[in-house]
């Protein structure tokens, strides 16, 4: 709006010795009251006593249209508004000040790097930033220094360079450097002010490429992991990445990857690119820099380059399942990684994909050619099917068969005890009943495959594993990626709280924004990627946290402040509770399970309905789900809740029978609704219950063939009461020691 204001005022070529305001009115634009855009300016303020300060600091945003105010920025209110009364303390004679003396006419500036083939594609926000002396503190220590060429420049005032807040911040210590260029602007709330930078106007000219230098120079220190070959090149830590990539060309080329050759006429050339990784160990420190080759599989034509392409993995169910069996029977757990899995897969026929060759690193003079796959690599369409379809043959090669349960765990029974897998793409968690044949089914696998040997299982899948031999337990916790999101949102330092959510707090869509204003202002909140961090760690070992996940991504598409802060009261619930560890053992159980409802307390009326099936002591299996029917009372609502769960126990019984062996006894699942259990008994209150889905009276089935037997649980005892609505303080800390939570 200023800027307009001033391009108004201003010569320009479409008129002709007078300003576009002149030319407009007739009269000569006054530029008396004009002020520096983003001045230090006091607004007087007739609030308060006499002994309180008068006046209130702000920023000058120009002129109003509507009176003879000037618009006024307030950052600590983060809004702009319309005041009269101000007092000017920064003019433009502050910023002639920050001017250095003029320089000679001949001056000495560093002559930028010649443009290379990786970068050619990258901004100009690339480039190395200039001045009357090169900034050594954001060179890389290894880096070799660049030569420096005379150029004769027009003689021209160079203004003062100044780090931001933010990175003055990293320099002492503090903060968080993201090391992403292209992060969404993160708002007050998860960021402190001066972190946050969203508007700089102090006067300062801040240089935001020494604040991207330093944060590269400092996201090795934090194990972050550069976008480009381009970034990896200008870290400190490049020969880590460099041999990496060596590493990673080396196993292309001695698998038989690809063949160079011309590119070929008509045919589509899909394009490659370099991902890095930090490989980390359980505390969360760096053990490896990996750099791997993927094709750009999003430019492959369906139906052309690709046909299917669904590969299953192992769901952490059954992860949680063979795991607490492993700890009951003290079981024997070792992780074996695949290397370069994909590579072991070939293209079918009629698959004939050519791609680029790998940035930074195009074979001299030969630029032009380009490579035709023999074998599947990371980021084509096809690659993980014909991964599993070669895995699949080489484990019934060695006697393994697929459970149908789920098609990403096999098994085998031998004389001496029981070998299963439990594959993830790459990884393979291996369990067997003893030693000995955990090593021969090492020998069996390593004979078939290429992989490493990461001997007894301490993180898997982000997930660190602690085990107690003696008293047979095994603890999962996601501690160190719970930190991680809590550092990713600036929120280390919030209090911690006791619940993941206020029980006297309604979320509902009327909060959602509905003015412009109300728009910007949740424009740039991260509230999607929030609720994505938070739900891996409610599916994966934390069941607490489940219903909050649930009921706050209901409002992804559209949130507002109070859903942003009930997010941020998720984040720092589990800053203070991120050592709780979900262990198995503690007590010897059979499965069972709790079903739950809430009734039709939502505001859609929709019921939440919600489960926990547990062994030995914790939960295997838990859910919290908005039901898709409505429900015309509270029966109702726990009679789905109920069927929905016998379903999940079906399953885990025929998981569990196909390892074990069949059990004969009923699986044993709570409901704290008699009316609920009567009707799934049998058919009493007809006239009531008349309109329910036929689907829903599949548990009557279950029950009768004795494959489940549903038993009443008072509510103050139905553990599945924290996955359906916001509970107090006692209760939730109860239902989460029930699930399983707790101190390892």
């Amino acid at each position: 709006m200023h800027v307009v204001w001033l391009k108004n005022r201003i010569p320009t070529k479409a008129v002709t010795d007078k300003t576009p305001y002149e030319a407009a009115t007739g009269k000569k634009p006054d530029l008396s009251d004009l002020k520096e855009w983003g001045c230090r300016i006091y607004v007087h303020s007739p609030s308060g006593s006499k002994l309180e300060e008068r006046a209130e600091e702000g920023r000058w945003m120009g002129f109003s249209e509507e009176s003879k105010g000037y618009r006024v920025y307030w950052p600590t209110k983060r809004r702009i508004t319309v005041e009269r009364s101000i007092k000017v303390v920064e003019s433009h004679a502050n910023l002639r000040s920050n001017m250095q003396p003029e320089p000679p006419l001949r001056t000495q500036i560093p002559e930028p790097p010649p443009p290379t083939r990786d970068n050619a594609d990258t901004t100009e926000r690339d480039t190395q930033i200039t001045g009357s002396e090169p900034d050594e503190s954001l060179v890389p220590p290894d880096s070799p220094t660049q030569p420096t060429s005379p150029i004769t420049t027009s003689a021209r005032p160079q203004r003062t360079r100044h780090p931001s807040a933010y990175v003055r911040n990293l320099q002492a210590g503090h903060g968080v450097a993201t090391g992403r260029r292209n992060d969404p602007i993160i708002p007050k709330g998860v960021w402190s002010n001066e972190q946050a930078n969203i508007i700089t106007l102090d006067g300062t000219d801040y240089e935001g490429e020494a604040e991207l230098a330093l944060v590269a120079a400092l996201s090795d220190a934090e194990g972050l992991e550069p976008r480009t070959i381009h970034e990896a090149r200008s870290r400190p830590d490049w020969p880590d990445w460099n041999r990496g990539i060596q590493k990673e060309l080396r196993r292309l080329e001695s698998a038989g990857t690809w063949r160079v050759v011309p590119r070929p006429e008509g045919v589509n050339v899909v394009g490659s690119k370099w991902v890095f990784r930090v490989k980390k160990d359980a505390a969360g420190n760096a053990t490896e820099h990996k750099a791997r080759l993927v094709a750009q599989g999003y430019t492959q034509v369906p139906g052309v380059d690709y046909f299917d392409t669904f590969a299953p993995v192992a769901k952490l169910v059954s992860l949680r399942i063979v795991l607490s069996l492993a700890a009951r029977y003290d079981w024997e757990i070792h992780q074996l990684d695949v290397k370069s899995a994909y590579l072991n897969g070939e293209l079918a026929e009629g698959e004939r994909i050519f791609m680029k060759q790998p940035p930074g690193y195009e074979i001299p003079g030969k630029e032009d050619l380009v490579l035709e796959l023999k074998k599947t690599i990371y980021g084509l369409k096809q690659s993980g099917r014909r991964w599993y379809e070669v895995l699949c043959k080489t484990l019934y090669k060695i006697g393994f068969q697929r459970t149908q349960s789920d098609h990403a765990v096999f098994f085998t029974h031998l004389h001496d005890g029981i070998v299963i897998l439990v594959i993830h793409v790459d990884d393979i968690t291996t369990v067997t009943s003893s030693k000995n044949l955990m090593q021969d089914t090492k020998r069996k696998l390593m004979g078939e495959l290429d992989m490493t040997d990461n001997g007894e299982v301490h993180w898997i899948l982000g997930l660190e594993v602690k085990r107690n031999r003696e008293e047979r337990t095994i603890s999962l916790s996601q501690r160190s990626y719970i930190r991680s999101i809590i550092a990713r949102y600036g929120l280390e330092d919030a209090k911690a709280l006791s619940t993941p959510m206020d029980p006297s707090v309604n979320l509902s869509r009327s909060q959602c924004p509905q003015t412009t204003n109300e728009i910007a202002e949740m424009r740039n909140i991260p509230y999607r990627e929030a609720i994505g961090s938070l739900m891996y760690a409610s599916q994966a070992t934390r069941p607490d946290i489940s219903f909050a996940v649930t009921l706050l991504s209901k409002f992804s598409d559209n949130p507002g402040r109070p859903h942003w802060e009930a997010v941020k009261r998720v984040f720092r619930y589990l800053n203070g509770t991120h050592d709780l560890w979900l262990t198995y053992g503690a007590r010897t159980e059979e499965l069972h399970g709790f079903a739950d409802a809430d009734g039709n307390s939502q505001e859609d009326r929709h019921a939440i309905s919600g489960y926990a099936f547990l062994i030995d002591g914790a939960a295997v299996s838990w859910s919290s789900k908005r039901q898709n029917v409505i429900s015309l009372s509270t029966t109702e609502a726990e009679y789905v809740a109920a069927t929905h769960a016998a379903k999940e126990a079906i399953w885990i019984r025929s998981f569990i029978g196909e390892l074990l062996g069949d059990s004969e006894e009923p699986t044993t699942l709570f409901s704290d609704n008699q009316s609920a259990i009567k009707i799934a008994k049998d058919s009493q209150y007809h006239a009531r219950t008349k309109h329910i889905d036929i689907r829903f009276h599949f548990i009557r089935w279950i029950i009768e063939k004795g494959t489940i037997k549903l038993v009443y649980r008072p509510t103050e005892e139905m553990t599945a009461d924290t996955l359906t609505k916001p509970l107090p303080s006692t209760k939730a800390k109860h239902f989460a020691a029930a699930l399983g939570l707790g101190a390892a």
